[in-house]
């Protein structure tokens, strides 16, 4: 390129992921932290840039894609800050001649952290302990106060046995837990023996856990994955957790089930109408909630960053960027 590309970020990320935008392009970025641009502005922003580095909260679609390839410079590459991509309609930016790539790998860990934290948290009523304390009614030790449930020597259900899922279960091993997967392609034997892993499939696997935790991508496969007909599987002392995605469970039927007890307690980092919460979530006391921070370590978020920054630095440079998604 005769000039140095023209770069959009599209919300505020780790400082180190600017330095080195900065130093192979001119870069252009909305630094107002948790400020999201909606569509319309992104189609204002956007065209005229070569490349677009966005996270999963925007939504590039086909239109603002469009406008992006009609525009001179063309844009040639969109660089998501994350793991999945289902925020962008990666078939209308290959119809395009778009590029897109991802941030894989790196989460992983955290994100396993962040999911069985969530396991311990709402089996063991941590959050509900805590605003007791606070608010000054505890006036001392009972037998039967804040009693939870057992979570070592447990059964863990896992579905989605990715890397996510596989470091699920190692943390599980720490606690003695028996750990069941469903997947929509078996593990070979090692993979199953280093995790200490059973197969069995999905209606078995709600029947038989004290824990289910969902780590399965988003498509149109896995939407309403856990409905009524799976939480109705469930045992009644069971707990759901997720930190996949959202529409993977069907938020009306999680709040019916743990308001007529067919499930016991949920904890969960992602919703079905992100950001906005099913209101009667926010009131139940057996419900943990986060506000999707699986992977919010500073570690691992600057890391995202400048592997998004990576994929674009390899296309300045004349090389495919190392995690291209598409063509």
């Amino acid at each position: 390129m005769s000039e140095r590309p023209k770069i959009l970020v599209t919300q505020k990320i780790p400082a180190d992921a600017y330095s080195l935008l900065h130093s192979i392009g001119e870069v252009e970025a909305n630094m107002d932290e948790g400020v999201i641009w909606s569509s319309e502005e992104l189609l204002r922003r956007a065209p005229s840039h070569d490349y677009l580095l966005c996270l999963l909260t925007d939504t590039i679609d086909a239109r603002v894609l469009e406008a992006c390839a009609s525009a001179t410079p063309r844009l040639k590459l969109v660089a998501n800050m994350a793991v999945g991509y289902n925020n962008i309609d990666v078939k209308a930016a290959t119809r395009q001649q778009i590029m897109v790539s991802n941030t894989p790998g790196v989460l992983s860990d955290t994100t396993a952290d962040l999911a069985f934290s969530l396991l311990l948290a709402t089996a063991r009523r941590v959050p509900e302990a805590e605003r007791f304390l606070r608010a000054g009614k505890f006036t001392g030790w009972g037998p039967l106060l804040f009693c939870g449930a057992e979570v070592h020597g447990s059964t863990l259900g896992i579905i989605g046995a990715g890397r996510i899922g596989q470091l699920m279960a190692k943390r599980a091993g720490g606690f003695d837990m028996h750990v069941r997967y469903y997947n929509t392609r078996r593990l070979p034997a090692d993979i199953e023996a280093s995790y200490r892993l059973t197969y069995v499939e999905l209606e078995e696997l709600l029947r038989q856990s004290d824990f289910v935790s969902l780590h399965v991508p988003y498509a149109p496969t896995t939407h309403h994955l856990i409905g009524e007909r799976e939480l109705a599987l469930m045992k009644s002392s069971a707990i759901l957790i997720n930190t996949a995605r959202g529409p993977v469970v069907d938020e009306k039927a999680l709040v019916h089930a743990l308001q007529s007890g067919r499930i016991a307690g949920a904890g969960l980092d992602v919703f079905e109408h992100e950001p906005a919460v099913e209101p009667e979530l926010l009131s139940m006391e057996n419900v943990v909630l986060v506000p999707h921070i699986a992977s919010a370590s500073f570690k691992t978020r600057t890391r995202m960053a400048m592997m998004a920054a990576e994929n674009i630095v390899a296309h300045v440079q004349g090389q495919r960027p190392p995690n291209q998604v598409n063509g």
